[in-house]
């Protein structure tokens, strides 16, 4: 107990770290966007933005989490708050990338120019900061760490790409690079957003987890030895991570009860359910539930 608890609090220092850095990075971006007149550094600044946005609510979640157990309110806990903090991300993101394809289209036809010199200094602070908070990060054994680790060295590589663009930018007066970078970010933006809303939308619909095939699973049950017949099979997925299912199955030997039920449970294992439910029933009128 006292490992998992040192394990979740080096979890939740690390997210904490990762997010003032986030934060701070942040405002420094949109300062020094204004001050550059970069289209792709303000377009990076959106980015981190919701990148902050992500580490401040992966925080609050884990620690939450960590705090609070299931409820009478809450009968499944507190893990469908990150699809809240997933929603409320891609909604922020969704208006800045709007914002930054309004500004940067004209410009690409029309560049305004600015200084390099700081693009430059800014993007290798973007990659000192972004690799360090991923490196702080990349050690973690929570989803949370682990999703948010890649996510930093995604950001890594954007800014890559942007010191790429201020040196070509620096030697050439190619403006215009500025602005295909700024949307290029927006795209990479809205496409991730498009993908997260997939998956929100897929566990809001409680769709069965993509990795678990229910027309197998059910098959499984029915193989075992006293089994009649399963039905009302229900898998779905809180947030993406833990796994639910519930089964109803039709046996005709009563003293083969708990036999059964526990052939079930040892099949149903490899699947690493969170929460599992049979309901056994004698005969076909037993079950009321539609």
């Amino acid at each position: 107990m006292q490992s998992h608890d040192h394990h979740s609090d080096k979890a939740v220092s690390a997210i904490r770290l990762a997010f003032f850095l986030n934060v701070g990075f942040t405002l420094i971006e949109i300062a020094g966007g204004l001050y550059t007149n970069s289209i792709s550094i303000l377009a990076d600044a959106v980015h981190d933005l919701g990148d902050s946005l992500s580490l401040g609510l992966a925080w609050w979640f884990e620690s939450v989490s960590r705090k609070k157990s299931a409820n009478d309110s809450f009968t499944y806990g507190y893990n469908r708050l990150s699809l809240l903090a997933s929603f409320i991300n891609a909604v922020v993101l969704s208006v800045g990338s709007t914002l930054i394809f309004i500004k940067a289209i004209p410009r690409l036809f029309q560049p305004e120019s600015g200084h390099a010199d700081g693009m430059i200094l800014l993007a290798v602070l973007g990659v000192v900061i972004n690799g360090y908070a991923a490196l702080k990060t990349s050690h973690g054994k929570s989803l949370n760490e682990n999703v948010i680790s890649w996510h930093l060295l995604e950001d890594v590589l954007g800014w890559v790409a942007v010191l790429a663009g201020a040196v070509i930018i620096r030697f050439t007066d190619w403006w215009w690079i500025d602005a295909a970078l700024a949307i290029a970010i927006a795209l990479f933006i809205l496409t991730n957003i498009v993908r997260r809303l997939w998956k929100i939308g897929r566990l809001f619909l409680q769709v069965s987890p993509e990795e678990i095939d229910v027309g197998e699973l059910r098959e499984l049950i029915s193989s075992l030895e006293g089994v009649e017949d399963v039905h009302h099979l229900h898998v779905w997925s809180l947030d993406g991570e833990h796994n639910v299912a519930t089964v109803h199955v039709l046996i005709d030997d009563e003293a083969a009860y708990r036999k059964v039920k526990t052939r079930i449970r040892d099949q149903l294992a490899q699947y690493e359910f969170s929460h599992v439910a049979i309901e056994i029933d004698l005969n076909p009128e037993d079950c009321s539930t539609v």
